[in-house]
């Protein structure tokens, strides 16, 4: 019986935060990927993110406390290419305190590319996936994981 009362007071909880968690399922992000040609051999490969208003993303070296997820980037293996240093980031960063978190952060707003710089020896596919988080003011969503793909003609 004392179960059951349980489970009638919890019922009405859960039902009222259930469209909330169906808002952490959409993903604020779109994504786009471009090639650059710098010279015959040389290639930039851009992760364009443009965040819907409310949203950030960490940055490469965000700071703090260590527990935030940075965007991280795995390239498939590919004789034919060869990474020239490392992902870079370019946009609109914010360098703060925030509650819940020691020492300064870094996040990015708004549009951020990822620019990695490649020497590539012919024609050829790049593959990989790219791992991120992002949050709002309120909350972070669970890491994702997404494939990417870029094609040098």
């Amino acid at each position: 019986m004392r179960s059951l009362k349980f489970l009638l007071l919890l019922l009405p909880v859960l039902l009222a935060a259930a469209p909330s968690f169906a808002q952490m399922t959409e993903d604020p992000t779109s994504w786009k990927y471009e090639v650059k040609k710098k010279s015959a051999t040389e290639y930039q490969l851009i992760f364009h993110l443009t965040l819907k208003p409310g949203y950030h993303i960490w940055s490469l070296h965000p700071g703090g406390d260590g527990y935030e997820i940075s965007p991280s980037y795995t390239f498939n293996k590919n004789a034919g290419v060869k990474l020239t240093g490392t992902v870079t980031e370019s946009g609109k960063a914010t360098t703060t305190t925030m509650d819940g978190i020691d020492g300064k952060i870094t996040y990015l707003n708004g549009k951020i590319d990822y620019i990695q710089n490649v020497t590539v020896k012919g024609p050829t596919k790049i593959t990989g996936k790219h791992q991120y988080q992002i949050c709002n003011d309120k909350m972070c969503l669970p890491p994702k994981d997404k494939d990417f793909s870029f094609d040098i003609k």
